[in-house]
């Protein structure tokens, strides 16, 4: 069997950096799936400065979230602090942009998900590079 080579195109610890962040999103994605019907015991201006940072895309709506899905929003925010500034800018536009998507382009968005979850881990790259050259138009 012949083995590829491949000269690293990013610096060590990177790809660790890229899976919290998928990490960090997946676990956002699915509290926000949560559905908001509940009133939250825990009122916004009772955050800490650092998570209200790392949660501010949900400032507006975050005392009508459900206490379970505030919850897994805090513990999305606990890694918030650990991330490098670009992470945390691609963190907040992504969690800005979740915030404002219906009902229907979230479920849509869950079902991609578990589409591009179901692509064998050696294609995934091919896939990811391919959104990238779509997203570049």
């Amino acid at each position: 069997m012949k083995q590829s080579t491949s000269t690293r195109l990013t610096p060590p610890g990177a790809a660790c950096r890229g899976l919290a962040i998928s990490v960090a999103c997946l676990t956002l994605l699915c509290a926000l799936s949560i559905s908001s019907a509940a009133a939250s015991p825990q009122p916004w201006h009772s955050l800490t400065p650092s998570q209200q940072e790392a949660l501010a895309p949900l400032s507006k709506q975050w005392n009508s979230l459900p206490e379970a899905q505030q919850q897994s929003m805090l513990n999305v925010a606990k890694h918030f602090p650990e991330l490098s500034t670009e992470e945390k800018q691609r963190f907040l536009s992504r969690l800005g942009a979740w915030s404002k998507l219906t009902p229907e382009q979230r479920q849509a968005a869950r079902d991609k998900y578990r589409a591009f979850s179901q692509v064998p881990e050696d294609k995934r790259e091919q896939v990811r590079q391919m959104v990238r050259e779509e997203q570049a138009k």
